[in-house]
């Protein structure tokens, strides 16, 4: 049953190996701060969960700045070790799935909420929607399709009741701008006669701070 006064019960899952590469992919990065502020709008927000595996060296984690920042800001922060594997030709490959975590919390929580929203393009969770909607909540998608190649499985988005592209979305919980993956740098113009001089630009973050934590070792999404 709703709050008293109507208010929705909203609980919001974030895939965020897959919210990664999907932002990659659009040229933005994520306000953690805004996206909650944007989804207590109007309604109740009962928890607010982040998956990710974690994935460790002897004395660092290029994930952990960002999931320390989420843990003391609201989130719940649900993570396990990452596993890097060879490929057949010898590359190191991250794999970390969360899919089962995230199963089993929002099966759990289904019952306290009227709405989930999950940040996921993984075709995998098409089953767990369905289950959900059979227990009466209501669940809408947050993914993409208007990257190339679109980053959420089809048959997700026709099981989900309600569909929210995340470029719709991006001036309320856009962090910066980055460099969008597969898309061209635009070209500069000639200059003119006698151009002013042109300062220097400001250096471009490293890889591994909190908004882009995943260095040269990112966890592939499951689509």
């Amino acid at each position: 049953m709703r709050r008293s006064g109507g208010t929705e019960r909203v609980g919001l899952f974030v895939d965020g190996a897959n919210l990664y590469h999907t932002c990659r992919a659009l040229g933005f990065e994520i306000d953690f701060a805004a996206m909650l502020n944007f989804f207590r709008g109007g309604t109740y927000l009962v928890r607010a969960f982040y998956y990710t595996a974690l994935i460790e060296t002897e004395d660092y984690s290029p994930l952990r700045p960002l999931t320390d920042w989420l843990a003391y800001n609201g989130w719940q922060v649900v993570t396990k070790p990452a596993k890097q594997q060879a490929d057949p030709a010898g590359r190191l490959r991250v794999k970390g799935n969360m899919d089962v975590e995230l199963a089993v919390d929002m099966l759990e929580l289904a019952p306290n909420l009227d709405h989930v929203v999950l940040f996921s393009g993984d075709g995998d969770f098409r089953r767990l929607v369905e289950a959900v909607q059979r227990m009466g909540v209501r669940v809408t998608v947050v993914s993409t399709v208007r990257s190339q190649p679109p980053m959420i499985a089809d048959e997700l988005r026709r099981q989900a009741d309600a569909y929210l592209d995340l470029e719709e979305i991006a001036p309320e919980i856009t962090r910066r701008q980055v460099e969008p993956r597969g898309r061209p740098a635009p070209t500069a113009p000639a200059p003119a006669a006698a151009p002013a001089p042109t300062p220097t630009p400001a250096p471009r973050p490293t890889r591994a701070t909190p908004a882009d934590p995943y260095a040269d070792n990112e966890p592939e999404p499951e689509a």
